[in-house]
Formats: structure tokens, C-alpha cells, sequence
């Protein structure tokens, strides 16, 4: 007969046994219960650790995510303002087109240019204060009396110099569209 391995001892009664299963069983019972609170100590220690970790790299995330998208507006507005300095240049290059047409045109029609204005009402200018001069000038002979102011008023009604006439241009013949 083989002898049977018995962890309570060889020479226990049966009272003695239960007893001693009774006790074991609850110390199984209290280290289980003693590692459920530690468990629940420690899962409440390591979720609050974790949630900080959490934080952080959510605080580190938006940070970089912040500068990532502060350098990307920086690039679009720096793309924005070279598309807006190109866009201005082109429309400066259409404008000069569009005035150099309208001088064309017009210069096609015989219309005065503004410098060909600027001209004429300098010579106005000119003949007006002549004129006045002239005639301050006459009336002062008038005043004096005598043929002298006869001949004033025959040197007022001389030709002036005439206006520098602008030679009608050729227009061109209009087409039956």
C-alpha cells in the first residue's frame, strides 16, 4: 500500500481534517479578497496614471497639430500673396493693352490727345494775355487821341500768327460688317 501525500499533517482526526480545510479555505478566501482590493487599488493607481499620460500626449498632439497648421496658413498666405502680386501684374499688363488700344483708336478718329489739349490752351493762354496787352496798350493811345490811335486800332485788326493746324490724317475706310 502506497502512503498518500497529506499537507494537514499524517496523524489528524477527521474533526481535526475539516477544521483544517475549514481554516485553509479561508485564508484562500481573505488572499483572494486581499488581491481583488489590491487589484482595484492599484487599477485605480494605474487608470489615474493613465489618464494623465493621456493628457499630456493629448496636450502634445494639439500643440504640434497647432504649429503644423499655423505653418501651413503661413504657407498659403505667403502662396496667397505671390498669386495676388502675379494676379496685379497681369492686370497691369491688360490695363497698359487696354489704354494703348484706346490711344490708338482714338487716334484713328482725330480725337486731341491731352497733351495735344495741354498745348492748344497753353496758346490760349498766350493770345489771351497778348490780346489784353494789346488792347491795354491801345487804349492808352486812344486816350492821347489823334491818328495815333487810328493806327493802334489797324495794328489790333492784323492777322495774328495762326494757330498751328493739324493735318487731317487719312481715315481708314470703314468695313461693311
Amino acid at each position: 500500500m502506497t502512503k498518500k501525500f497529506n499537507p494537514f499533517g499524517d496523524n489528524l482526526t477527521a474533526a481535526q481534517l475539516g477544521e483544517a480545510v475549514r481554516d485553509s479555505a479561508q485564508q484562500i478566501w481573505l488572499a483572494g479578497l486581499g488581491a481583488f482590493a489590491k487589484a482595484q487599488e492599484e487599477g485605480t493607481k494605474v487608470f489615474d496614471t493613465l489618464v494623465k499620460e493621456g493628457v499630456g500626449l493629448q496636450r502634445k498632439t494639439q500643440d504640434t497639430a497647432e504649429d503644423k497648421l499655423s505653418e501651413a496658413a503661413s504657407r498659403m498666405g505667403s502662396m496667397a500673396s505671390g498669386l495676388g502680386a502675379r494676379a496685379a501684374g497681369q492686370w497691369d499688363k491688360l490695363e497698359n493693352i487696354f489704354e494703348d488700344r484706346v490711344a490708338k483708336a482714338l487716334k484713328k478718329l482725330d480725337v486731341p490727345t491731352a497733351s495735344d489739349l495741354e498745348q492748344l490752351s497753353a496758346r490760349i493762354d498766350a493770345l489771351t494775355r497778348a490780346l489784353e496787352q494789346h488792347a491795354a496798350s491801345a487804349k492808352g493811345t486812344t486816350k492821347a487821341g489823334g491818328r495815333a490811335g487810328r493806327k493802334s486800332a489797324a495794328t489790333a485788326a492784323e492777322p495774328q500768327p495762326a494757330l498751328a493746324k493739324r493735318t487731317p490724317r487719312k481715315r481708314a475706310p470703314r468695313s461693311a460688317d
